[in-house]
C-alpha cells in the first residue's frame, strides 16, 4: 500500500495557478520532458511535440488564447503541447496521457503545474503559429510550470473533494 499512498499523493496535487519569483532551469524541463517521453501512446505513435516557452511576450499571447489560460502569462514557464492537426481518435487521449505524466514528474521536481486547453481551433493554431509548430501540428493543451506562489485568499468557486468510489465504480 505503501506505492499506493504515494501515487495517491501525487495525483491528488492541485493545479497551480500562481507562481513565485523563481526561474524554472531549462535543465529542469529537458529532465521532465525526458522521462514524459516514455508515456506510452496508442501504436507508440507519441502524437506530442513541446515548446517549452520563457518569452514574457510570447506568453502573454497563448494566456488570450483559452477561456481559463490567463494565469500562463505569469507562469515562470509555458510548456506548450503540440499534436497532429489531423487527430485521429486516440490522440487526444494520448496527449492526455502524457500531460498526466508532465504534471507528475514537474511535482516530483518540486514544481507546480496546471495544464490549460487552447480553443477553439483557430485558438490552437495560433498557439501553434505562436510557438513555431510545424503547419500539419496543432497546439490545443499547454502547461503552466513554476515554483509554487502563495495562493489567494478566499473562498474557491471550485468544488474540493472528489466523488467516493461507490459513486464512480459499479459491477456486473
Amino acid at each position: 500500500m505503501e506505492t499506493s499512498s504515494a501515487v495517491r499523493r501525487s495525483l491528488a496535487r492541485r493545479a497551480v495557478r500562481v507562481f513565485g519569483d523563481q526561474p524554472v532551469q531549462r535543465e529542469v524541463v529537458t529532465s521532465i520532458v525526458d522521462a514524459a517521453r516514455w508515456t506510452g501512446s496508442a501504436r507508440n505513435r507519441q502524437p506530442w511535440r513541446f515548446v517549452a516557452v520563457y518569452d514574457p511576450q510570447v506568453k502573454a499571447a497563448l494566456a488570450r488564447l483559452g477561456q481559463y489560460a490567463a494565469h500562463l502569462a505569469a507562469a515562470p514557464v509555458v510548456l506548450v503541447v503540440l499534436s497532429p492537426a489531423e487527430t485521429m481518435l486516440d490522440t487526444e487521449f494520448d496527449v492526455g496521457r502524457v500531460v498526466q505524466s508532465i504534471t507528475t514528474l514537474a511535482a516530483a521536481s518540486g514544481l507546480g503545474s496546471c495544464p490549460v486547453s487552447l480553443y477553439p481551433e483557430a485558438s490552437s493554431r495560433a498557439a501553434a503559429d505562436l510557438v513555431g509548430g510545424e503547419p500539419d501540428w496543432t497546439a490545443r493543451h499547454a502547461v503552466a510550470l513554476g515554483h509554487p506562489g502563495e495562493p489567494p485568499r478566499g473562498v474557491s468557486a471550485l468544488p474540493a473533494g472528489r466523488l467516493a468510489t461507490t459513486q464512480l465504480l459499479r459491477f456486473r
